[in-house]
């Protein structure tokens, strides 16, 4: 099971951080990520992180969002600084094992 928290409503320019718990999957053995979905839009990569905990982003949150894991906590969080109203979406955590599994969503919105 994945269980993300830490949505909200935010103005634009501020912060929010992302946490997803996962359990269920020896946690330390695969890569984690983040994807979000808008309205009417699919559903997107925002970043993910490797076991070795290299990461990769999307090129309209690099600079501004950070991936990281707690292999031990058994935690993927994303931080997510000056914020854009075209980052509101609902934010999903996936974990990739023999297949994919994904969290149930966090409402992220960023007024303007």
């Amino acid at each position: 099971q994945l269980q993300a928290s830490g949505g909200g409503l935010v103005q634009t320019g501020g912060s929010l951080r992302l946490s997803c718990k996962v359990s269920g999957i020896n946690f330390r053995l695969f890569p984690v990520g983040w994807y979000r979905q808008a309205p009417g839009r699919q559903r997107d990569m925002v970043a993910t992180i490797e076991t070795d905990h290299s990461r990769n982003y999307t090129d309209s949150v690099k600079g501004r969002f950070t991936i990281s894991r707690d292999n031990v906590r058994r935690n993927v969080y994303l931080q997510m600084n000056s914020l854009k109203p075209e980052d509101t979406a609902v934010y999903y955590c996936k974990i990739t094992s023999h297949k994919d599994y994904w969290g149930r969503g966090t409402q992220v919105t960023v007024s303007s």
